[in-house]
């Protein structure tokens, strides 16, 4: 992503005059989202840019930093559109899932595996915001996460006649916050910053 001009207008969708370094606000990035998503529907976007565009906006830390992202775009978006994907959910009952690569996560993301094995790559994921909360329920399953590695894990997990691995350490001072609610029976969960033999490839 091309970087702002310090004497470049600042985007029609950020406040009429607005001091590039004034810090973007999460509605500020909400509307840039609704444009990328307006964008996407209607061709103007590949599914690779569309990804790319959103990482950066949810990344941008001043109202500069978001102008670029849609200079080349209409703002075409409804009055009141909602912000960008705000719950995703993933399952598995009775076979294996793995979800894994370029996807863009929810805010809200539930997990469900129901007698079956659930793996959920989220470190090339695109996450929507400074924190996401992973809603978890497994049941006679197994689960495994791997989140960023500047993550911060928040664990509020309840298990049953289970075992369960719940780590991330404190992370970046810039890292996204994931926060794990939910419950876990008769099952295996692991959410880690680690690489293991998950079935997904290494890092590069």
């Amino acid at each position: 992503m091309t970087s702002l001009d310090p004497a470049a207008r600042v985007s029609g969708l950020a406040p009429q005059g607005a001091d590039p370094a004034l810090r973007a606000s999460d509605a500020d990035r909400d509307r840039v989202a609704n444009v990328l998503s307006e964008a996407l529907a209607s061709g103007r976007l590949t599914s690779l840019e569309h990804a790319d565009r959103l990482e950066a906006t949810y990344n941008a830390v001043t109202v500069g930093e978001l102008a670029p992202i849609t200079r080349d775009l209409p703002d075409t978006t409804p009055a009141g559109a909602g912000a960008a994907p705000v719950r995703q959910e993933v399952g598995a009952v009775f076979s294996k899932v793995i979800r894994g690569g370029r996807w863009i996560a929810g805010r809200h993301t539930a997990l469900n595996a129901t007698f079956g094995a659930l793996i959920v790559d989220l470190s090339d994921a695109v996450l929507p915001g400074r924190e996401i909360t992973l809603e978890v329920d497994c049941r006679f399953s197994k689960m495994i996460v791997r989140v960023p590695e500047n993550s911060h894990v928040i664990d509020e997990v309840g298990a049953l006649f289970a075992k369960r691995s719940i780590s991330g350490g404190v992370g970046a001072a810039d890292g996204p916050v994931i926060r794990v609610v939910g419950n876990v029976a008769f099952g295996k969960i692991i959410i880690s910053r680690e690489t293991t033999d998950w079935n997904l490839p290494p890092r590069r």
